[in-house]
């Protein structure tokens, strides 16, 4: 190829400007860059269009490669999804199947109390009726006997009849008996049914959203581990599928129920007035300090008759219900290792920044980072409502009554474990409801 301007071959190819170019064009026009010759540069073009052709095939072959990989995932899905909804749908028919064998035998009970009842009453009536087969011909020699003229065989007929008249007494009691009533087992049957219901709704409930969270978990670990590897060679970052389950928020106390959380106190960190019942579901303020070596219990509150719970609230929804005896209480709830040994309120729930506070007197106040809010509210009911979402940071107090009274709800960011933890006063006794 030649140049227009100057008839000679273009075998020159300048660097800085990307361009080819004839000996004197690049003497006139391209002092000072970059030169080199065309046929070099082609080879290096070259040489560079080969590596990319081979890093474009590479590209494919992994992808490839990544696309039969996810099929036989989408396959291998599959199957374990039918494995596990045929072992449900199996486990499930066998539940089904004995709820049938336990109705068959209640069925079975009830038809042999009818049979049995119906029984009695037909031998009632059978008894009834021969009864009145005697009277009625009883009732006849009584007419006979009426019309007797003489009085000397009337008197005569009569005392013969003495020993031979129906007595009314046991015709009266006879005619009263008694019926058979199903109700005890409908009630009983009615609370079966009510109960499996609720253990049905909480543990599936429970089931889904733990299933949920660790597949949230993973997906995410297994996304940022292919976006690392995708970005390392320069491919376009493709995201996994996530779905995430939408917590229902409470409205009932049966809602809240779902969320119920089983605890107990632990006695190793109670302070040596307070007395935890041998179950560990009570606690009560004793009046007379229980004497003891303190290197057993190096974990028990020494200056504030407080206590905490053994179980963590690990859930992203928690919920607990206490009862409490006495006019001065707290319920609180703390991380693990907020001081214990000290007199100031750092060993105070709500007095420092690792725990939060309900005060129960004269009137409720909440406490954080020993900042309090007094509330207006006056306790009413002996029963109060924690409900914890730990993700979002939120902590609600609630008087629990035929509804739910919200009392406060405090906002906080939690970083470590939180504990159920209590304070008693003078005559206090508080004990953990059964909810689970």
């Amino acid at each position: 190829m030649s140049c227009r301007k100057h008839n000679s071959d273009m075998n020159v190819f300048c660097l800085t400007d990307q361009t080819v170019a004839c000996v004197h064009c690049v003497t006139m026009e391209h002092r000072g860059h970059t030169l080199g010759l065309v046929s070099e540069e082609r080879k290096m073009k070259q040489e560079n269009l080969k590596n990319m052709l081979i890093k474009s095939k590479e590209i494919q072959q992994s992808l490839q490669k990544r696309c039969n990989i996810n099929r036989r995932m989408i396959e291998q899905i599959q199957v374990e999804a039918k494995e596990a909804e045929d072992f449900c749908e199996g486990v499930l028919v066998q539940v089904i199947d004995s709820l049938q064998r336990h109705y068959r035998s209640v069925r079975r009970m009830i038809r042999a109390r009818e049979e049995a009842a119906i029984a009695q009453v037909d031998l009632s009536i059978q008894r009834s009726r021969q009864r009145m087969e005697r009277m009625k011909r009883q009732e006849a020699e009584l007419g006979l006997l009426a019309r007797t003229e003489g009085d000397v065989d009337f008197l005569q007929k009569w005392t013969g009849l003495q020993g031979h008249l129906e007595p009314d007494v046991d015709l009266v009691r006879d005619a009263d008996e008694p019926g058979l009533d199903f109700g005890p087992i409908k009630r009983t049957l009615q609370g079966v049914g009510r109960q499996l219901e609720e253990l049905c709704a909480k543990e599936f409930s429970l089931m889904l959203f733990r299933d949920d969270a660790e597949d949230d978990s993973e997906e995410q670990t297994d996304g940022e581990e292919d976006e690392q590897q995708i970005d390392s060679s320069g491919h376009e970052v493709v995201s996994g599928l996530t779905r995430q389950m939408e917590l229902q928020a409470p409205e009932t106390r049966a809602d809240f129920l779902h969320y119920a959380h089983r605890l107990t106190f632990d006695s190793a960190t109670a302070h040596q007035d307070l007395v935890v019942s041998a179950d560990g579901r009570e606690v009560r303020l004793c009046g007379q300090t229980v004497k003891g070596p303190s290197i057993r219990y190096p974990h028990r509150f020494v200056h504030r008759k407080q206590l905490l719970c053994r179980e963590p609230l690990l859930a992203e929804w928690s919920y607990y219900e206490v009862e409490v005896e006495g006019s001065k209480a707290e319920i609180a709830l703390a991380y693990s290792a907020m001081d214990r040994k000290s007199r100031s309120n750092q060993s105070a729930f709500g007095g420092n920044a690792q725990s939060w506070s309900l005060d129960r007197s004269a009137f409720y106040s909440v406490s954080h980072k020993a900042l309090s809010v007094q509330l207006i509210t006056v306790p009413c009911h002996s029963r109060i409502g924690v409900f914890v979402k730990v993700s979002e940071g939120v902590v609600a107090f609630y008087e629990v009554a035929e509804t739910m009274i919200l009392l406060y709800e405090m906002e906080a960011v939690f970083t470590e474990p939180l504990y159920p933890g209590f304070w008693l006063g003078e005559k206090c006794r508080i004990s953990i409801c059964d909810l689970v």
